[in-house]
């Protein structure tokens, strides 16, 4: 096939949502891409010496114009990550106050250079009942003004988008989820639900709009425009630089994309990511949007080590993680079930009154009350330093410390399983983090209690007496670490990521003991990651690399034998769009005849259409047309096939042509060809089908001088243009020809092939839709979602 055709069609293909990406056709046009540039920079050479010059700095330019993007692209999400930082502490600080010097200085920017508040900040009023008003109704307008974007201008900037980008890059199509009209109401409804107080987080939503960035900058270029498999490198990148930002981390941010992300990272990939996280998270260091030299505003440092018996309370965190992410992840699934059937026209209505109850819980908690950035800056500092922090490390203030630390957790707890999922830019890995902070926090309060009623205890003989022995900023910071692992199911991104944000090596143990211990719970309890559960819970076609499958059946257990099929010859022009027409599935397989179904290739949807519309285009085209879908010199002529062209052709009621020769192999499902099978396997029915996916198509090898013609179905009208060998009864008419749009090599695979083994080659090679057959016959065809519903159905 033409290059040109294979273009027309990949642009067709960008419209069709909800479909699956072929990685195997897009290797394939990517491959004949490569061959006519190659061909049409050899025509250069030799030419003259600028155009030699000129071919020499295309070629330089095309070498180099992947990391040209990703830098622009990494710049471009540092840069919005900056901006949105000031937005959001701005939006935060002033439902409690304003500054006097300037209304657009937020708390910090206001008393810059003060530790704890300053003059020119201000409290709304003197009156308490007036501020707690302020507080409660800018939450709640803050809230309906992001929800109300969200519904009305960009659906699909609610939520996190980490589940839906995940299948993204897997292969899976949603036109407008990564579009420049959701990266704006994704910007400008995060920081407006962040200040609204609602339990959720920004970090989430960054990768979507990092995702959003890279998708609208990298479709400006044709190299990746045209090619998923590259368009996938540029996605994966920009999710690893999504995370570098919000965390300020951006090994951790190569190491996430890596482990939850990508479903294909191959060491190009990983560069790739790389150096667009190392721009973006450059860019988000030189604006310096906290003006403390800091990535992220709750980074700290620590100096202390710590001792071998403190092992039995971090693996209690661990365990505290493991339990958090299983019980979230459960009822907030239920939430949104309940949430998808009964609130699905107020989500408006949902959003404020959520932020209601959060602000009149939370107003009187001080861990709650303030941006969870803010509160996990408090519970990871370390006690000594001259601050106090509004008493959290008062000694005569624990018992109000515990208890305070308590209703924290379990309110958060609670707050997140109810407002994660709703419809504004949500993300749930800060509030897990503050949770787990919080919890980490009394754990550390309650062992240093314990340590001080009893300092000579051989429990504590590790302690020193010139320096505190226990830390519990560190356990927060543990805590808060088992949580995000707990909650989405990671483990070594973890790690990294808890490392950057301290830059303490002698914490990487404990890290990697806690997210262990997590993890470890995790597998033996839960069920994945709650991005994993909510695309199986949305119904998305992904297929995990992570996870291990072990069905103990053969491919025709689970595959489709209801197949429509289109015969090598036989049907006219009016019956194949009639059949398109009725029909939603994604291709249909060629058979030599509908008798012996001896199958020839198989042609997708979208390229059939496609070549229906060229044909028409070059010339005249009645509906009674013949067409057929494959050469004599491709495949032998069967005699039915013949004689299926000769009889009076009448359309069944599948659209598939019969007459007196074989009439009863396609008048209808009920009286279903049949024929010889393995033992254990059924009859095939016709015309029936899951929903095929486009398969490859066949190339034309460029010519010598490097070109592929433009491939329009041959129109043969009387005979004239008829290829040798055709048979002498067709060539008294019109007919197409269509066989170049076919895909005469498709994967097939034997119907006692293991499942397990087909699990694999969809994920390993991508292909959207794999054939059955024995010895040539057709036996049926199964795709990724024919799997996953038989998957769902017996597992």
């Amino acid at each position: 096939m033409a290059a040109t055709d294979f273009e027309e069609i990949a642009e067709i293909k960008r419209y069709e949502d909800f479909s699956t990406i072929d990685w195997v056709q897009d290797a394939a046009r990517e491959q004949l891409r490569q061959r006519v540039r190659r061909s049409r920079s050899l025509k250069i050479y030799g030419r003259s010496w600028l155009a030699t010059v000129l071919a020499h700095l295309r070629e330089l330019y095309g070498s180099i114009q992947g990391w040209i993007v990703v830098s622009c692209i990494g710049a471009s999400i540092g840069a919005i990550a900056a901006m949105l930082n000031i937005i959001t502490e701005w939006l935060s600080d002033i439902k409690l106050g304003y500054c006097t010097t300037g209304f657009y200085l937020n708390e910090s920017f206001c008393c810059s250079g003060a530790d704890v508040g300053c003059p020119e900040w201000h409290q709304w009023s003197s009156w308490s009942i007036f501020n707690y008003l302020m507080f409660v109704i800018l939450s709640v307008c803050f809230a309906t003004m992001s929800a109300f974007l969200v519904k009305s201008y960009a659906p699909y900037a609610a939520g996190s988008g980490i589940s839906e980008i995940k299948c993204i890059v897997s292969g899976f199509v949603m036109k407008g989820f990564l579009g420049g009209w959701t990266l704006l109401i994704k910007s400008l409804g995060l920081p407006l639900a962040i200040a609204s107080g609602l339990s959720v987080g920004k970090e989430g939503p960054s990768v979507h709009y990092a995702v959003c960035a890279g998708n609208v900058i990298a479709r400006c270029f044709n190299r990746y425009r045209r090619n998923a498999a590259k368009m996938r490198e540029i996605l994966t990148a920009c999710a690893a630089t999504g995370v570098a930002v919000a965390f300020g981390s951006p090994i951790g941010g190569v190491l996430f994309s890596l482990e939850e992300i990508s479903s294909n990272f191959s060491l190009k990939t990983m560069w790739r990511s790389y150096f667009c996280a190392l721009f973006g998270t450059a860019v988000l260091a030189a604006i310096n949007p906290f003006r403390t030299g800091q990535l992220v505003m709750f980074q700290v440092h620590y100096d202390r080590d710590w001792h071998f018996f403190e092992i039995i309370f971090f693996i209690v965190l661990g365990v505290f993680g493991g339990l958090y992410g299983i019980f979230v992840s459960k009822w907030n699934l239920k939430a949104q079930a309940f949430r998808k059937k009964h609130l699905g026209k107020y989500a408006i209505e949902e959003a404020a009154c959520l932020a209601g109850i959060t602000a009149v819980i939370c107003y009187f908690n001080k861990f709650l009350k303030i941006d969870m950035t803010e509160s996990l800056e408090i519970l990871f500092k370390e006690c000594e330093g001259g601050e106090d922090y509004d008493g959290l490390c008062d000694p005569s203030n624990r018992s109000r410390l515990i208890a305070s630390l308590i209703f924290a957790t379990v309110v958060r707890t609670l707050l997140v399983i109810v407002s994660y999922g709703s419809k504004v830019p949500a993300g749930i890995f800060v509030p897990s983090m503050a949770i787990g902070a919080s919890f980490g926090r009394l754990v550390g309060v309650i062992v240093q209690v314990l340590y001080e009623s009893h300092p000579e205890s051989a429990f504590f003989a590790a302690c020193s007496k010139d320096e505190p022995c226990i830390t519990p900023g560190t356990y927060a910071f543990l805590g808060a670490g088992a949580a995000l692992s707990g909650i989405m199911n990671i483990t070594v991104s973890v790690v990294v990521i808890m490392f950057e944000l301290t830059g303490a090596l002698t914490y990487i143990l404990p890290t990697m003991i806690v997210v262990g211990v997590t993890k470890i719970i995790n597998e033996k309890f839960g069920k994945g990651g709650i991005a994993d559960q909510t695309i199986f819970f949305n119904g998305f076609p992904f297929l995990d690399n992570k996870e291990e499958h072990l069905f103990g059946v053969n491919v025709s257990d689970a595959m489709v034998q209801d197949v429509s099929v289109l015969p090598s010859y036989g049907m006219v022009l009016g019956e194949v769009e009639e059949m398109l027409k009725r029909t939603k599935y994604g291709g249909f397989p060629v058979v030599e005849d509908t008798r012996s179904m001896t199958l020839s290739g198989y042609i997708g949807r979208t390229e059939l259409q496609y070549a229906i519309e060229r044909a028409k285009r070059s010339s005249p085209i009645q509906p009674t047309a013949k067409c057929f879908f494959t050469t004599p010199d491709q495949k032998p002529l069967h005699p039915a096939s013949v004689s299926a062209i000769t009889g009076n052709a009448a359309t069944n009621g599948n659209g598939v042509v019969s007459d007196s020769y074989d009439s009863s192999a396609v008048a209808s499902s009920g009286n279903a060809s049949s024929y010889d099978l393995p033992t254990g396997m059924t009859t095939v029915k016709m015309a029936k089908s899951a929903s095929p996916q486009p398969r490859p198509l066949h190339i034309d090898i460029p010519n010598d001088q490097g070109e592929t013609p433009s491939l329009i179905p041959a129109v043969v009208i009387g005979g004239q243009a008829s290829a040798g060998g055709m048979p002498e009864e067709i060539h008294g008419g019109m007919h197409v020809d269509f066989s170049q749009f076919i895909d005469i090599t498709p994967i097939t695979v034997n119907p006692k092939f293991p499942l397990e083994t087909v699990m694999e080659l969809f994920k390993k090679l991508g292909p959207s839709i794999i054939l059955v057959e024995y010895r040539g016959r057709l036996c049926g065809l199964i795709t990724p979602k024919d799997l996953l519903k038989y998957q769902f159905n017996k597992h």
